[in-house]
C-alpha cells in the first residue's frame, strides 16, 4: 500500500514558476515508478512526466511534449519523495494536478497507476 500526498500548488502569474511536491509512504517506494498527471476542468486526465525504474538507483524520466523543456520531474528515495518542477508557466498549465505511483507497466497512462494523490490545484493568471 502506498499513500500519496501532493502540496506545493498555488496561484502564480504567467511566467513563474512552481515546484510541487508528492510525499509517499510505504517502505517498497524505490520500486514504484512514479508519475505527474494534471486534469483541467472538462478536461481529460493528462501525462506530465514520469520516472521508471532502472535497477539499483538508476532511472529515467519521460516527459510529455506539452511540458519538455518547462517541467523537471526529480526523486528523492531517501525521503519517500518526487517533485515537478514547472517554470515558465502558462494559463493552460491551469489544473489539479496528480501524482500517482505504479508497481509496473508504461508510464502514460492513468490506468496503469495503481495510487493516486489527492491533487493540488495550480492556476497560472495571464
Amino acid at each position: 500500500q502506498v499513500q500519496l500526498v501532493e502540496s506545493g500548488g498555488g496561484l502564480v502569474q504567467a511566467g513563474g514558476s512552481l515546484r510541487l511536491s508528492c510525499a509517499a509512504s510505504g517502505r517498497t517506494f524505490i520500486s514504484y515508478g512514479m508519475g505527474w498527471f494534471r486534469q483541467a476542468l472538462g478536461k481529460e486526465r493528462e501525462f506530465l512526466a514520469a520516472t521508471t525504474w532502472s535497477g539499483g538507483s538508476v532511472y529515467y524520466v519521460d516527459y510529455a511534449d506539452s511540458v519538455k523543456g518547462r517541467f523537471t520531474m526529480s526523486r528523492d528515495n531517501a525521503k519517500n519523495a518526487v517533485y515537478l518542477q514547472m517554470n515558465s508557466l502558462k494559463p493552460e498549465d491551469t489544473a489539479v494536478y496528480y501524482c500517482a505511483a505504479r508497481a509496473g507497466g508504461g508510464p502514460y497512462y492513468a490506468s496503469l497507476y495503481d495510487y493516486w494523490g489527492q491533487g493540488t490545484q495550480v492556476t497560472v493568471s495571464s
